[in-house]
């Protein structure tokens, strides 16, 4: 990892964290084509700023640790605001942002929790962890989409709803498991 924090793939991160406050506001005021047009860029800058780390070598522990948080700042704000917004049919309930903030937040505490006994966390994410990352960000395009475009198709909606909420548990329990393994190698290591 370099030790320069001010890297395109950092910067591309911030843009990302700067473009959320635009998004949800055009959503609040359902100016959907502009909602979409805003998220497919945060989405494009997600893409790239990995890609141009990898392939510059631009790997920096600040990055590693903003990308995930804009990933999440991004998502919860979308979520959030489609649980609040007036919309026709495709509300996201409030207890769906209730579980994905609880998921959040215990995540973050467990890792604090690895990180005051005393175990060096390793912040990269996980095959599973980047599949659940996308089918959520598939899931915000597509809900937008269906606002742009006055679509309504509710079977479809319950599927890939459940989909969504899925892959949120999955990925909960593989990063929980991650973490128990840390904490018990942790543990084996400083009894011997």
């Amino acid at each position: 990892m370099i030790k320069n924090n001010i890297t395109i793939p950092n910067v591309l991160t911030l843009i990302r964290i700067i473009l959320v406050p635009f998004i949800v506001t055009s959503m609040v005021l359902n100016y959907w084509i502009i909602a979409g047009i805003l998220f497919s860029v945060a989405m494009i800058t997600d893409v790239l700023d990995g890609a141009i780390a990898r392939i510059r070598g631009e790997q920096t522990f600040l990055g590693a640790c903003l990308d995930p948080i804009a990933d999440k700042i991004l998502t919860i704000s979308c979520y959030t605001t489609l649980a609040f917004v007036e919309i026709p049919v495709f509300k996201v309930p409030l207890s769906f942002v209730y579980f994905v903030l609880i998921k959040e937040i215990l995540l973050v505490l467990g890792a604090f929790y690895l990180g005051l006994v005393g175990h060096v966390i390793d912040i990269k994410p996980t095959f599973v962890g980047k599949a659940a990352a996308v089918i959520q960000t598939c899931f915000i395009a597509w809900l937008i989409s269906c606002m742009i475009f006055h679509w309504v198709p509710i079977k479809t909606y319950y599927f890939v709803f459940y989909v969504v909420l899925a892959s949120i548990g999955v990925s909960f329990l593989h990063y929980a498991f991650i973490g128990y393994k840390g904490l018990l190698s942790w543990l084996i290591k400083d009894y011997h």
